[in-house]
């Protein structure tokens, strides 16, 4: 099994609470968005689709701000060039759909033909983008390719987890768990 780690060979418990509070929301807006289209039931959650959209947005804004000022955890020693490279890279393209798949959505539904309800949870209206309709129909095709980008990054990163913690039995897993997990 892993072993335990060393304090400061974690990340910090707000890097952990945005990773777990991103990843929850996106694999929810990852579902009704996909989903949408095949299970008609799921259409009726496209208004929180939205708000969970911007709210990844959000946190994920204050979650690159932190992770600029607070250095992560290194990979262990054993890491290979080639593993760390695709980590950092994978790590990072991440971080960018995060930004640019909510900002690709809010163009889409900001068009000035067809514009649809956009609130924050029923508790604020959100004001629209000022773009064209090309822009918004670009948001659109955007969108829909970002999000099967995100599908394929989500699952790539799962799985590496997993590897570290299956089948190297290193404690790359265990640093990003909450305390109580590990």
């Amino acid at each position: 099994m892993a072993t335990r780690l060393h304090v400061t060979q974690r990340y910090s418990g707000v890097a952990i609470a945005f990773h777990w509070t991103i990843a929850l929301l996106v694999i929810v807006n990852l579902i009704v968005g996909i989903g949408h289209d095949a299970i008609p039931a799921l259409r009726a959650w496209m208004p929180g689709h939205k708000a969970i959209g911007i709210t990844v947005f959000a946190l994920t804004a204050l979650r690159v701000t932190w992770r600029v000022m607070h250095r992560p955890p290194p990979l262990p020693a054993f890491t290979p060039a080639w593993e760390r490279g695709i980590a950092h890279a994978t790590h990072w393209a991440l971080y960018a759909l995060l930004l640019v798949m909510p900002l690709s959505g809010w163009a889409m539904v900001s068009g000035p033909e067809g514009r649809r309800p956009l609130t924050w949870f029923g508790l604020a209206d959100l004001p629209y983008l000022p773009v064209s309709g090309a822009t918004a129909g670009a948001g659109h095709e955007a969108h829909e390719l970002l999000g099967w980008l995100m599908l394929a990054l989500v699952v790539l990163h799962i799985a590496a987890a997993l590897r570290h913690h299956l089948i190297l039995r290193d404690s790359v897993l265990l640093r990003m768990l909450p305390r109580g997990m590990r």
